[in-house]
């Protein structure tokens, strides 16, 4: 199993823990966004859209993060719910980073704002602004009465990697996350897990 990553990729990130909860064994190839390594050759040939992560799994090759959380899942189970109610409430929330904050976030997007408005608007700016108002809609949605010691019950599963990453990249350009009452609780429940402890930026960079 080989996980083609960049160490501050949100997406990486995801897979990351995803794969340390299952307790999977991996090798890691590190493809350097910031150097440009995901547009060579070899990155387009595994993952058309030049992006990470790539996990070579199972004979096959899978792009998008979580698609590789849902093969897994399928494959291996442990990171969704059993009935349709709760799959549907764990994708809602999983999509509002994954779809909805990341993308417009991610460094081909904050490097392009950056250009075009000569540096009026920052990096850091645009994601203060994005993140913030995703992350308020996210805890609004945690109170249901379906959320538990995490984002849905009393197990870690997709909805929980993928707030775990969006709560590193808020901390970075400076976002108080305290001011996230319920999402500040579930991030201090997930961070004393080993296995997403273990796929943090600082624990697996270069």
């Amino acid at each position: 199993m080989k996980l083609y990553d960049y160490w501050r990729s949100s997406a990486s990130y995801r897979v990351r823990i995803a794969l340390n909860l299952l307790g999977l064994d991996y090798r890691v190839q590190s493809v350097n966004l910031v150097a440009g390594e995901q547009s060579q050759p070899d990155n387009l040939a595994r993952n058309p859209q030049g992006l990470v992560p790539t996990l070579e799994i199972d004979g096959i090759s899978l792009t998008q993060s979580l698609a590789i959380v849902e093969y897994l899942n399928d494959t291996r189970g442990g990171l969704m719910p059993a009935d349709p109610v709760g799959r549907a409430r764990v994708r809602a929330l999983s999509y509002v980073i994954a779809m909805e904050i990341a993308p417009i976030c991610n460094l081909s997007v904050r490097s392009h704002v950056a250009a075009v408005t000569n540096g009026a608007a920052s990096a850091d700016d645009w994601q203060r602004h994005y993140i913030a108002k995703g992350l308020a809609a996210f805890e609004a949605m945690l109170d249901h009465p379906a959320t538990g010691r995490f984002c849905h019950g009393d197990t870690p599963g997709m909805a929980d990697l993928c707030l775990v990453p969006q709560i590193y990249n808020a901390e970075r350009v400076g976002i108080d996350v305290t001011s996230f009452p319920r999402i500040a609780r579930i991030v201090a429940e997930l961070a004393q897990i080993p296995a997403v402890a273990a796929a943090h930026p600082d624990r697996v960079k270069p």
